[in-house]
């Protein structure tokens, strides 16, 4: 399948809920959740793109970085690279697709193995959605990551035992869901967690547990001195509070802060590899990519996933060469013009 054939069927499944716009910043869709866009005025969403493209690279060809590695290795788990599909629910809902929660599971899941990554599926009011990425998950080998709303603490220690069961590598909570309405009206509400229910639940669960949704310093700090492996700094890609700043403004404060007692994360605005190299420059250790992700379920299934994380190595492989970056897993802040950190 073509580049181009893969998102005009992406954009005919989406009916509407994505136009599959040239370049996905956030202004055609803005105010439309459920859609794809941001929340009310939308700057979230676009400020996490605007804010990756002010970083600005340093172009260095006088070296011999001609094949750099971009492999690495999060929780035991070899990775192709540092990039994970986002977890993403409710694409009848939000997507208007006829794909339901479970084939759109199995099309990320399976793509992103066969790219050589990790997926993370999602959760939401209909509790078929979090199991049908259980599901894809134990088909998978384990190769996957499920993401828990912020239901009650027992309830989630409960959902993330049955992801240790399905083998899984690691769970989390998207914490930014926090404020849900959706799952409220749905009789299973969410709301923020406690720095003593966040302690609770590593303390009954059985697997790395992942906290995302952290914007601010302090926050990031809590989860450390909770015992939470790994965050994910992120604003639910622009879909849960208006104008709050892109998370590539706040990851590199937030990296210095926990640098080498958590593992972070970050997602918000990743659209190629030049944006993931940015993000690992910035202080990420691995970087979630959500909207191009679902752009290739959408219109290609589990290859249509493949493609999108094969297209995104190939760009990260170029940008690495053409910034003198010989692995993932040592990029400096030299990568940035100025240094940012």
């Amino acid at each position: 399948m073509e580049w181009s054939e893969l998102r005009a069927k992406a954009k005919e499944g989406f009916d509407g809920a994505c136009r599959v716009c040239p370049i996905c910043n956030g202004i055609a869709c803005a105010g439309e959740v459920p859609g794809m866009g941001g929340v009310g005025t939308g700057m979230s969403f676009r400020n996490n793109v605007s804010a990756l493209a002010g970083i600005k690279l340093n172009l260095r060809t006088v070296h011999r970085v001609g094949a750099p590695n971009l492999s690495t290795v999060l929780f035991g788990q070899e990775l192709a690279m540092p990039v994970l599909a986002a977890a993403i629910g409710g694409t009848s809902v939000n997507m208007k697709s006829s794909m339901t929660d479970a084939e759109y599971s199995t099309a990320v899941v399976t793509g992103s193995a066969k790219a050589g990554v990790l997926a993370m599926t999602g959760d939401g009011p209909n509790p078929a959605s979090y199991q049908s990425g259980l599901s894809a998950i134990r088909s998978a080998e384990g190769r996957g990551i499920p993401i828990i709303k912020p239901r009650e603490p027992e309830q989630i220690v409960w959902l993330a035992n049955e992801a240790a069961k399905a083998g899984a590598v690691a769970f989390g909570i998207d914490i930014d869901a926090a404020a849900l309405i959706n799952m409220t009206r749905m009789g299973q509400p969410v709301g923020p967690k406690s720095f003593a229910e966040l302690e609770y639940i590593k303390r009954n669960t059985q697997i790395p547990f992942i906290v995302k949704g952290i914007m601010t310093i302090d926050e990031a700090l809590a989860c450390v001195e909770a015992g939470v492996d790994a965050i994910v700094v992120s604003n639910h890609g622009g879909r849960a509070l208006d104008h709050t700043p892109g998370t590539a403004e706040v990851l590199p404060g937030i990296a210095r802060g926990v640098r080498g007692r958590l593992v972070v994360m970050v997602d918000g605005g990743i659209r190629n590899g030049v944006d993931v190299l940015k993000m690992l420059a910035l202080g990420a250790e691995f970087v979630l990519v959500g909207r191009p992700v679902i752009v290739g379920a959408i219109g290609g299934a589990a290859e249509g996933v493949k493609m999108v994380m094969d297209r995104i190595a190939a760009e990260l492989q170029t940008a690495m060469v053409l910034t003198g970056t010989s692995d993932v897993k040592s990029v400096s802040s030299r990568v940035i013009y100025p240094p940012a950190i």
